[in-house]
């Protein structure tokens, strides 16, 4: 079988100017060629042209991210040197925590235990790692990391340790409200707190759980810290007497009152005027008889009036 001619065309080649028209034949094969090499060129620079926009986005992209991380950097030393000045802040807190603890009567916090706030978290956390292959950047972030958490837990100690001795002072506040720490009434000491005395009316030796102060007749008679007052009666010897109940164990007595000025159950504070010094009741003149109770045990009253009072 007779092998099939191949295509060719003939291009006619025409000048703009003077000179003859030139005929170019050309074969079916040449075309194909020809397309095959234009299409290799254009591909060719299509990928040239992606690879150079594809590189500058790169580029824009790295110097975007390299001036992210020098400002992220910038901002986490900047934080460290505030951590720092907060610091300094915790420890005068700590060095104030310290007076506070000795006078609210705790001892002073333990070196030790205040140095659990200071140091890096031991054990493995998932961010250790990731954070220390990121190079500086990671290395910086991981210090604050580190320096925040030692903070928080200074801190925390710090509270638990003021909450501690507010507690303390509160207490104490309380317990000072109710002790009786001041004369009932101005007078002269006639008779002392003993264990046995000769009875000035009944000549019998008896026990004196309290002390006399003479004064005179209606002279006032003054709480000697805040209580409830809690019986206000007549009795067989004492006359016309008020008791009082401080809390904490202490009860305070005021007896040959000539008036009383306070009701059972009221709430009165220290330095209130609560009676006024009479001679009623097994008595050789006006005086106040005043006891101060401990745990319902009678203690010398004299032991509880400070020179400098406490006052509410």
């Amino acid at each position: 079988m007779p092998k099939k001619a191949e295509r060719r065309w003939t291009l006619m080649v025409v000048p703009h100017g003077s000179g003859s028209s030139r005929a170019v034949e050309v074969s079916q094969t040449f075309v194909k060629a020809l397309v095959g090499i234009g299409s290799v060129v254009a591909l060719t620079f299509l990928v040239l042209g992606v690879a150079a926009i594809s590189r500058g986005v790169n580029i824009t992209h790295s110097r975007a991210l390299e001036n992210e991380n020098r400002l992220l950097a910038d901002e986490i030393q900047r934080m460290r040197e505030r951590m720092t000045g907060l610091r300094d802040t915790l420890h005068r807190f700590s060095e104030r925590e310290q007076e506070l603890r000795l006078l609210a009567g705790l001892t002073p916090t333990d070196t030790t235990v205040q140095q659990a706030g200071i140091g890096g978290p031991t054990g493995s956390w998932s961010e250790r790692d990731s954070l220390k292959a990121l190079g500086p950047g990671g290395q910086q972030a991981l210090a604050a990391r580190l320096d925040v958490d030692a903070l928080a837990r200074r801190a925390n100690i710090l509270v638990r340790s003021l909450n501690q001795a507010y507690d303390s002072l509160s207490h104490q506040r309380e317990r000072l409200a109710a002790t009786p720490s001041i004369m009932p009434t101005k007078g002269w000491l006639t008779s002392a707190f003993m264990r046995e005395r000769i009875h000035p009316i009944l000549h019998l030796a008896r026990p004196h759980e309290g002390i006399d102060v003479t004064a005179p007749m209606g002279a006032e008679i003054e709480a000697p810290a805040a209580g409830i007052v809690t019986e206000v009666r007549w009795e067989e010897g004492y006359g016309n007497i008020v008791t009082m109940d401080h809390g904490f164990g202490l009860v305070t007595r005021f007896a040959h009152c000539s008036k009383i000025l306070v009701v059972r159950g009221q709430r009165v504070k220290r330095g209130q005027k609560i009676a006024l010094v009479g001679s009623t009741g097994l008595s050789t003149g006006p005086h106040l008889h005043y006891e101060v109770w401990v745990n319902h045990k009678p203690v010398d009253p004299m032991k509880y009036v400070m020179p400098d009072a406490i006052v509410d």
